[in-house]
């Protein structure tokens, strides 16, 4: 695992567009006051929307089988069906 770089809250404060820049580039940093960490300033992950079928066929081949039968099961097992249902008797 590597290390990120401190920074102290003064740096933070004084050159507030370069490490913004370095964080939107991937870059995560400790943030420290008197010689403390205090924090970590670190990029959000982007989410991708659209994953296209042939990755989604890639990711899948390599899932476990799935038996529909025992999945229904588990479900039923889990679920009381009859507690929200207005039509049962």
């Amino acid at each position: 695992m590597v290390a990120q770089p401190e920074i102290t809250q003064r740096d933070l404060r004084n050159r507030s567009k370069e490490i913004m820049d370095a964080v939107q580039q991937g870059q995560a940093f400790t943030v420290t006051r008197d010689g403390h960490q205090i924090g970590e300033l670190i990029p959000l992950r982007t989410r991708r929307r659209f994953v296209s079928r042939t990755e989604f066929a890639a990711m899948s081949r390599g899932a476990p089988e799935m038996s529909i039968a025992a999945f229904r099961a588990d479900q039923d097992a889990m679920a009381d069906q009859a507690a929200n249902d207005p039509y049962a008797r």
